[in-house]
């Protein structure tokens, strides 16, 4: 004869043991699910209001939570790769793909940053500790990009200073018509240096507490960011040239259009920092995203005056090297 009470025992046992398996993966202590299962929890004013008092850390790192956008973002990221080499090969839907792909990778880039910021600005896990991590990542990413540049003009010096035959030994090769630098360029040059200068002083400004002075420093980088980008895309309609016109094309468009992709990437950045600051968000002393967007903003400045010098001055005037 069975004994049901024993069996019954066993399988309790048995889902007791899987449900602290899959607690473990999530890194969830059964002891304190039912303890927190049974706090009264009353909402009010959209604040949490319970009946005990919650441990503060004792360090001033930020362990942050579980969160669904990293490996969402990844696939998002292998759709939006995959559906670019699908568009540029012309296959059906490609271009459809692509679109749906970057309008959901741009959907989560959002929604995590809005977690990020709620981290920072409202829950206070960004600490010194974590603000100085921060800021070292984002030079570390600074860093990347400058060696990401460094092999574009790589391969623009070793084309330029020692023409190939296959181009006829001169450049710009024959039938390329540079663009004038004293035209679209000088005036992006203006603009970005102005730039430079009027995101200065919104640092300043809010590191001074004059908050007018850094809203209105950050709508003036703002507006000139897009017309630097409205320029750029003017100069490429007017130019005679593709990218797949020679090495000459694709240096030109690889320099200048990832730096205008820098530059769009850049101008969000700002837009964001700008938004945290006329919704007082940031401090004078808590403001480490406001202060990534600016040394990235500076980093553009910098990668554009040396594009300015050596792709449009430079090798538009027709220095480099021939051979008889």
């Amino acid at each position: 004869m069975l004994n049901l009470s024993l069996y019954s025992s066993y399988f309790v046992k048995t889902i007791h043991y899987y449900v602290k398996i899959i607690l473990s993966i999530f890194n969830i202590n059964l002891a304190d699910l039912m303890y927190f299962s049974k706090k009264k929890i009353v909402y009010s004013n959209n604040w949490v209001n319970t009946n005990s008092q919650i441990a503060l850390p004792s360090h001033p790192y930020h362990i942050v939570d579980q969160s669904p956008w990293p490996i969402a973002l990844s696939a998002v990221l292998l759709s939006l790769t995959t559906s670019a080499v699908l568009s540029f090969h012309g296959y059906p839907m490609g271009d459809f793909l692509l679109l749906c792909s970057f309008i959901l990778l741009n959907w989560g880039m959002t929604l995590w940053f809005k977690d990020i910021i709620t981290e920072a600005s409202y829950l206070g896990h960004h600490t010194d500790k974590v603000q100085k991590g921060i800021s070292l990542g984002v030079a570390l990413f600074i860093v990347s990009e400058i060696f990401f540049f460094l092999s574009i003009f790589w391969a623009y010096f070793h084309s330029s200073l020692a023409p190939a035959i296959e181009i006829g030994s001169e450049w710009p090769p024959k039938g390329i018509e540079p663009v004038n630098a004293s035209e679209v360029p000088t005036a992006n040059t203006t603009l970005l240096l102005s730039s430079g200068s009027a995101v200065t002083v919104t640092h300043h400004s809010l590191v001074d507490r004059l908050i007018d002075w850094a809203n209105n420093g950050s709508v003036a980088t703002i507006y000139m960011a897009v017309f630097f980008t409205l320029l750029q895309g003017m100069e490429y309609f007017g130019v005679s040239y593709t990218i797949t016109d020679s090495v000459y094309g694709s240096t030109f468009y690889m320099g200048t259009g990832f730096h205008g992709l820098h530059v769009i990437i850049g101008t969000i950045f700002l837009l964001v920092g700008a938004v945290r600051i006329f919704s007082y968000q940031v401090t004078n002393t808590h403001h480490v995203g406001v202060e990534s967007g600016i040394l990235y903003w500076h980093f553009v400045d910098v990668v554009w005056l040396f594009l300015f010098g050596a792709v449009y001055f430079w090798g538009g005037q027709g220095q480099g090297s021939s051979s008889a």
